[in-house]
């Protein structure tokens, strides 16, 4: 059966405004989505937030559901966190790290994500190391098999890095680092929505996912999932009374479930969207997201490629709906705004998101068109051909 993307695209109002390639930026929200943040929003109003959130607690509780069915675990093994990063955050430091410890990463690590580790290790005198990647661009199983040991604490990765458009195989870094003694971070944040996930497949102990992003939740909302053994023996770095009780002068409890990475206090509009958006996503199904956005990428990147001056650098063995291109002697930004006049969106990945990735293959920055599914066919050959137009020009404007 064929994709309907006209269906996608009349319920998505942002389509009858702009040409949006900035999806792993934070796509266009469904009218669903809107609707359910609003709704809150206004009950609040009317009534009060803490009296419109136990009128709507059932929906809310529901928010949980929905995401335990989209990644394929438990209720229990889901914590809602204000964003990625901080879901991320809260993951990587709980675990114990300690001088000797080893931390390993992928090449293509995302700056947010690196920088922390760097942190984590400066403060715990654990090391980290960057896991080389293979012939095509991915973080090599070989090389991360070689430098397993009882030292490695923890391993993480970026499912789809923030440019490039691979997929690393985050199921085979699964099957290696699950006999060994280290935990395993996905951070799933671009891959989420528009590809399928079951973490029981991948084998992960923590992943996290931010909602704006291909899921086209609101901003300003994310979510962790901790395998429930591993939450039973890691405590946050952060409690509240939500996350624990308070039991006497000198004495708490920590809740047993992955709520205790959360906070008591939320925007709860928010959540509710962020709900909205994991429902609308799984009535479309991951499978026909992921051939329609998979399809779609690959035409930008033919196309692109057969225009004089356009570099596409795109790695990996399998690829998504992310696609990096250059065009010599233009500036990244140059090329951004000039396609922002066009009403034509994409977006900029520069040094400072992946610098190991950048600095190896000897770039600075990158324009990033990222596609979904109720983009065109239409719509990619505007692209192209402004690229195109972009690309002929002596020079552009400052």
């Amino acid at each position: 059966m064929e994709f309907d993307f006209e269906k996608a695209r009349l319920e998505t109002p942002g389509c009858r405004h702009v040409t949006h390639f900035n999806n792993a930026g934070a796509a266009l929200q469904p009218q669903c989505v809107l609707d359910a943040v609003t709704e809150h929003q206004q009950l609040e109003a009317r009534i009060g937030g803490y009296e419109a959130a136990e009128r709507h607690n059932q929906r809310l509780e529901k928010v949980y559901t929905s995401i335990a069915n989209l990644i394929g675990c438990s209720v229990d093994e889901v914590a809602l966190v204000e964003n990625a990063t901080r879901a991320w955050d809260m993951a990587a430091y709980a675990i114990p790290l300690g001088p000797g410890d080893r931390v390993l990463c992928a090449n293509a690590e995302y700056a947010s994500n690196y920088i922390a580790l760097l942190q984590l290790c400066k403060r715990s005198g654990a090391t980290l190391e960057a896991i080389p990647d293979d012939a095509h661009g991915q973080v090599s199983l070989q090389a991360l098999e070689a430098r397993l040991d009882d030292r490695v604490k923890l391993v993480s990765l970026t499912h789809v890095p923030t440019n490039g458009g691979l997929v690393n195989p985050a199921v085979e870094v699964g099957r290696l680092v699950r006999p060994s003694n280290a935990y395993y971070l996905l951070d799933a944040c671009q891959s989420a929505g528009q590809l399928a996930l079951d973490v029981a497949e991948i084998d992960c102990d923590f992943l996290t996912v931010t909602g704006r992003k291909y899921l086209r939740g609101p901003r300003g909302t994310g979510f962790l999932f901790v395998r429930r053994e591993v939450c039973e023996r890691l405590e946050p770095p952060f409690l509240d009374l939500h996350s624990a009780v308070w039991l006497s002068t000198d004495r708490y409890e920590v809740r047993r479930d992955a709520r205790r990475f959360e906070c008591w206090e939320a925007n709860l509009a928010a959540r509710l969207g962020l709900g909205a958006a994991v429902d609308y996503a799984l009535s479309w199904g991951l499978a026909s997201i992921e051939k329609r956005v998979t399809a779609l990428a690959q035409r930008i990147r033919t196309n692109l490629a057969a225009v004089p001056g356009v570099r596409v650098h795109d790695l990996g063995k399998q690829r998504c709906g992310i696609v990096s291109f250059t065009i010599d002697g233009k500036e990244p930004d140059a090329i951004r705004r000039a396609l922002l006049d066009k009403r034509i969106n994409v977006s900029i990945t520069d040094r400072g998101s992946t610098l190991l990735d950048m600095d190896q293959r000897k770039l600075v920055g990158m324009i990033r068109a990222s596609v979904h599914y109720y983009n065109t066919e239409e719509e990619i050959d505007l692209l192209v051909e402004n690229v195109a137009t972009i690309s002929a020009m002596p020079k552009l404007p400052a």
